[in-house]
């Protein structure tokens, strides 16, 4: 089973930047799509950004486009979260999935980080 864990998060004032990553066990991790979720406190785990196998194609939610990107580094077993222009609402705990995928009932992965917290300071 692949393992992840996540790094980078951190304290950050309103308007700055973080980058996450997350490391991947195993030798497995370019057959794989890669997603990055966050749950803030009291609400709901969040989608944030998906990313493909060859890092060809991304997609994000709304909330995030045009200010936070995904990539990743198969030959390092490696996804990032680029995050810019932070807002407070960006904070919450952030979690890298494996293979996630999105069902009627919400999404699903085989593997979750452990998380890493971002708090954004206004």
């Amino acid at each position: 089973q692949v393992q992840l864990v996540e790094s980078g998060g951190g304290l950050v004032q309103a308007g700055g930047s973080l980058r996450l990553s997350c490391a991947a066990s195993g030798r497995t991790f370019s057959s794989y799509s890669m997603g990055w979720f966050r749950r803030a406190p009291g609400k709901e785990r969040e989608f944030v950004a998906t990313i493909s196998r060859s890092g060809s194609a991304t997609y994000y939610a709304d909330s995030v486009k045009g200010r936070f990107t995904i990539s990743r580094d198969n030959a390092k077993n490696t996804v990032y979260l680029q995050m810019n222009s932070l807002k407070s609402e960006d904070t919450a705990a952030y979690y890298c999935a494996l293979d996630p995928k999105n069902y009627a009932s919400g999404w699903s992965s085989s593997s979750w980080g452990q998380g890493t917290q971002v708090t954004v300071s206004s």
